[in-house]
């Protein structure tokens, strides 16, 4: 039997369609080559913007339409659909359709009356019964009600099949409320994952060859997680702080002479970034030296209304902090303009922020109301200005990229080779500890592995260069 999925949104959702997919295949089903003909398709979906849900009902039109061609009850053709109109010339082929993710969540209880074609609605807190969908639709049954659990459980190995690098859930979740992000209501309270069980997937990724991982979770510097393990080396086995699980991993890296090299992590609230995590990525070499840390604006009243917790002072320090014990990192954000109340003094503070950190890339969008959230109940500042502050900070992040990543011209650096380029086939695209992408002719044999180049140019946002 063959499965489909589209996923949207965060890395969390990758990791879970990918621990979703291991399951798939460790049943024995295959990769379908489109929706058109899959037996099941799933879809993972995001909750943060409305945006997202939009684009995601007009995705459940498109599948209640194959649906339909798949089961012979219509026989109109279209362009989209005339691979599952040849699929089905014989006879009826059902497809399965599965939602699962934060919108999942977020409409638990009314998904099935506004889209009574989707066969499972799989929210974020009961995805420990996909072995029990996946039997029905093996035996032909049909679908059950799935009932939402109170914990979340973590997949034992949340890895996309071949891939040499991967996301490693450590937490899920968040505390903060945010008044603009709807997360904390779609994915619910924090929970960490006991350390065993984190070191225990590093050991099945190292024996699937994979070179990277990057750590996950909605704010991974607040985790707070058991040892799980008596042979596990903490002060508090029942307390293990973010940097005390840095530094397991990197012990337990290199005493078992893992081939994982790099150890990334994302995403960080400025509040938890301690000085002690600071200190463990500045000493370990595997640790990789860009940190993706969020400022969302760069005014403090702006802040407070956001419930972000911290000042733009505060932050200021602690960019200080990590440029002078980690003097290569690469620092980037995520930048929200347009919020309410925010005044044009508000956005030259954010500005001016910028221009003293100098933030090798960001994430910049206008705040755009998110139902079900306190800022979606302030007053709103009109679309033409959010979209005309944000231009602005558009522009000047554009300078500071190329001024950032300029400066590691005739540098040579170490780099993963993760793909043959789109632009020239004789080339490789990879990316740099910092999380840069670099351009090189290699042969397409080098890919998942560690190469050294030369950074020669930049071309837009990535580099070339030449294999040392």
């Amino acid at each position: 039997m063959t499965y489909f999925f589209e996923t949207y949104g965060c890395e969390m959702n990758i990791a879970e369609s990918a621990a979703v997919e291991q399951l798939l295949i460790a049943r024995g089903w295959k990769q379908a080559a489109s929706a058109q003909v899959a037996d099941l398709a799933i879809i993972n979906t995001c909750s943060v913007r409305g945006s997202a849900e939009e684009r995601i009902e007009g995705r459940l039109g498109w599948f209640n339409g194959l649906k339909a061609v798949r089961s012979c009850k219509i026989g109109a053709k279209t362009k989209l659909l005339d691979q599952a109109v040849e699929y089905v010339k014989d006879g009826p082929k059902p497809l399965t359709l599965v939602v699962m993710g934060c919108m999942a969540e977020r409409m638990l209880n009314e998904f099935h009356i506004k889209f009574p074609f989707v066969d499972y609605v799989v929210g974020t807190y009961a995805k420990h019964h996909f072995g029990e969908i996946i039997t029905a639709i093996e035996e032909g049954r049909k679908p059950f009600e799935v009932d939402d659990s109170e914990k979340y459980q973590f997949a034992e190995v949340s890895a996309e099949p071949g891939a040499f690098s991967t996301f490693v859930p450590i937490m899920h979740g968040c505390n903060n409320f945010c008044t603009y992000c709807i997360v904390p209501y779609v994915r619910g309270r924090e929970v960490s994952r006991p350390v065993n069980e984190i070191l225990k997937e590093l050991d099945i990724l190292n024996s699937y060859g994979v070179r990277e991982i990057t750590l996950i979770g909605q704010n991974v510097n607040s985790y707070h997680g058991l040892a799980g393990d008596s042979s596990i080396s903490v002060p508090d086995a029942e307390n293990v702080t973010f940097a005390q699980l840095l530094q397991l991993i990197a012990n337990h890296l290199k005493n078992t002479q893992s081939k994982i090299e790099w150890v990334r992590f994302m995403s960080s609230h400025p509040k938890d970034f301690t000085d002690d995590v600071i200190d463990v990525i500045a000493k370990n070499p595997v640790i990789c030296h860009h940190i993706h840390l969020p400022v969302q604006h760069g005014s403090t009243a702006v802040l407070k209304k956001m419930n972000r917790v911290y000042t733009r002072e505060q932050y200021l320090q602690l960019v200080q902090k990590i440029k002078n014990k980690i003097p290569d990192v690469s620092l980037t954000t995520d930048i929200m303009m347009g919020f309410p109340t925010e005044t044009e003094e508000d956005v030259e503070l954010t500005l001016d922020l910028m221009r003293q950190v100098k933030y090798e890339s960001a994430m910049m969008y206008f705040y755009n109301p998110r139902e079900g959230t306190p800022a979606a109940k302030m007053e709103q500042l009109p679309e033409s200005v959010r979209k005309e502050r944000l231009q602005r900070v558009i522009d000047l992040q554009l300078e500071h990229t190329h001024e950032q990543m300029s400066k590691r011209i005739g540098m040579e650096v170490k780099v993963l080779a993760e793909s043959v380029s789109r632009d020239d086939k004789n080339e490789l695209l990879g990316q740099t500890q910092q999380h840069e992408k670099v351009a090189f002719l290699a042969d397409k044999s080098l890919i998942g592995n560690f190469v050294n180049v030369k950074i020669t140019s930049l071309n837009g946002n990535t580099f070339k260069g030449q294999i040392i």
